[in-house]
């Protein structure tokens, strides 16, 4: 019974962050559909706040940082490293969405604890997409 009620609450949140994810994009003048795909919905975000390109090193940092972790020694380490800089690069993705529609550090760090909410904050509060800062 414990599962049903995490699954819920998971998915609840997984349809939060697409509701406000679709608002943003349409908001940044990019279709609303893309926010529903896995991995092109960030790829899109990167897109429209900061550069396309730095997406591809997080997803290949992501699964070369986690094989590597999976081992022992200096391979984990260099896993773990790989990956506490992707976790890096995602905090400064998530300050140029905020900055993106003129907020600050703070609204970055609603962003990095309650990404759901404030993701629906910017979709549908009257805040406008001004472009990547």
């Amino acid at each position: 019974m414990a599962y049903t009620g995490l699954l819920l609450a998971s998915l609840g949140s997984i349809l939060i962050l697409v509701i406000g994810y679709w608002q943003i994009f349409e908001k940044a003048g990019e279709p609303g559909w893309k926010a529903i795909i896995p991995c092109y919905n960030t790829y899109t975000q990167y897109k429209f706040t900061w550069n396309a390109n730095i997406y591809w090193f997080v997803l290949f940092g992501t699964v070369i940082g986690g094989m590597l972790k999976s081992f022992d020694g200096i391979f984990s380490v260099l896993g773990s490293a790989i990956l506490l800089a992707v976790t890096i690069i995602n905090i400064v993705a998530l300050n140029k969405l905020a900055r993106a529609f003129g907020h600050g550090t703070g609204f970055t760090i609603g962003l990095f604890f309650l990404n759901p909410i404030f993701k629906l904050i910017l979709g549908f509060g009257s805040d406008q997409y001004i472009g990547p800062q």
